[in-house]
């Protein structure tokens, strides 16, 4: 599942959010501290793991 991040414009709070894709589209991320809904995603890196096969 996806891991996104967010920081919250109300106090500032950075947090992470592990959602599948349909949780994401139906819902808008709130921040665990104040609660507000004015979040905004920080985009980051990301670590993809594959199998090699022989």
């Amino acid at each position: 599942m996806p891991t996104y991040e967010y920081h919250c414009l109300e106090c500032g709070h950075k947090f992470t959010e592990t959602l599948q894709l349909k949780e994401r589209e139906a819902q808008k991320p709130q921040c665990p501290k104040c609660r507000s809904q004015k979040v905004q995603q920080i985009f980051s890196s990301f670590f993809a793991k594959t199998s090699k096969k022989s």
